[in-house]
């Protein structure tokens, strides 16, 4: 087996305010190739070196296997940034960045497998719960067409989701996440046409039937739990995070970037605007300076609400505690929420910009669409999180999806 890695020299090290500068110092670039992004209906190669470059895919990686192994909040951080340029961009790394936490829970033999050979490797997912699962002496048996796996031409590994069959007739079926390498999977470019997020390369995988081993598996309610096997040899306060927390905020936080863009657009777009027909000028319509002002106020209050939520639950790691349950379900709802509060703030620019927000051209069309789009993950429906927040309350046990 692969043993971990030597960490990189300390001064070749980057901080968090040196990663977050580099995501920022990128925006202009992103910006101006947000068209192929979207055109292509994938990230570009070059900001894809350009994220390598940077350290950004190292951020939530161990420091065993050349990582940063760095507070959340940096990761998070860096997304917003890069999603303020383009969204699709700041989607992808946020689903592709994200993994390394995931890799880290998972068996040491695993992980040796996906960073042995580079620990520059990377890594998508879909955790669709679609694929046929046989269970067979030493592991699984897999088959399936899997959706929505964010960034896959650009990785080596996919993680899928599949319910294992029960052991015993009538009991309950166990999800799992199989990881399998980029020889198991065929990857299907000619699926993913969409109105927002276009960028993202979110292709189908398909499998026919390979063979995963145990090792290569990790239990939902490991995860949930916070009992990973990962856990024994990386043993950092940041790997006893429930993994769904981590995760939902990473399909949620690009948003924020989203959002960025659009408000700045409507400024923009405002500054100069005339209404042929009225001749009122947009910077002196007061319902659209109150609907600029209320996104940017609400923006920065989910961000502070985001920041708050992981420097809590870091400070719980830290002293070895248990996150509440209490805590889980508050916070994976405020995730979920977020993604539908800017998307409406965005309308409430839109509807006040006129014709000149229609064009194609728009500065604010391809943010509001993305944030849309958005809105579709399943992590992003706050329905399907109002019953574990009003149990919580009441003392009931919620279910683990998603905590």
């Amino acid at each position: 087996m692969a043993s971990a890695v030597a960490m990189p020299r300390a001064d070749a090290l980057r901080s968090a305010s040196e990663l977050v500068a580099l995501a920022r110092a990128m925006i202009p670039t992103l910006q101006k190739r947000a068209h192929q992004c979207v055109a292509d209906r994938d990230v570009p190669a070059a900001s894809i070196a350009e994220m390598h470059e940077a350290g950004f895919f190292r951020i939530l990686q161990p420091k065993r296997w050349g990582g940063y192994e760095m507070h959340p909040n940096v990761f998070y951080d860096v997304q917003k940034a890069l999603a303020e340029g383009c969204m699709s961009t700041g989607w992808m790394y946020g689903v592709v960045g994200c993994h390394p936490y995931e890799i880290a829970l998972f068996h040491e033999q695993a992980q040796a497998e996906v960073w042995g050979d580079d620990t520059a490797t990377l890594v998508s997912s879909s955790y669709q719960p679609v694929g046929k699962v046989t269970t067979v002496e030493g592991g699984f048996r897999l088959s399936g067409r899997w959706g929505f796996s964010t960034g896959s031409v650009h990785c080596q590994w996919v993680v899928l989701g599949a319910l294992v069959p029960p052991a015993i007739a009538g009991g309950a079926p166990e999800m799992r996440a199989f990881l399998l390498p980029r020889s198991d999977y065929v990857i299907d470019t000619d699926c993913w046409h969409v109105f927002g997020l276009q960028g993202t390369g979110s292709h189908d995988v398909i499998v026919d039937d390979v063979f995963v081993p145990e090792h290569r598996t990790h239990r939902s309610v490991d995860g949930f739990l916070c009992t990973n096997p990962g856990q024994e040899t990386n043993t950092g306060p940041l790997y006893t995070l429930p993994w769904a927390q981590v995760f939902m905020r990473s399909v949620s936080t690009a948003a924020f970037g989203g959002a960025r863009a659009a408000i700045n657009a409507a400024r923009e777009i405002g500054a100069s605007r005339v209404s042929t027909n009225t001749g009122k000028a947009s910077k002196d319509d007061p319902f659209l300076m109150a609907a600029i002002a209320r996104a940017h106020a609400e923006v920065t209050e989910m961000e502070t609400t985001l920041r708050v939520t992981f420097e809590d639950l870091m400070d719980i790691a830290e002293l070895g505690q248990p996150i509440p349950m209490e805590k889980r379900t508050l916070y994976a709802y405020n995730s979920a929420s977020v993604v539908r509060r800017m998307a409406d703030l965005v309308d409430d620019m839109v509807k006040l910009l006129g014709g000149r927000a229609i064009y194609n051209s728009s500065p604010i069309l391809q943010p509001w669409l993305d944030l849309h789009a958005g809105r579709a993950h399943v992590a992003n429906d706050p329905a399907n999180r109002t019953g574990d927040v009003v149990g919580a309350m009441s003392g009931q046990a919620p279910g683990f999806t998603f905590l």
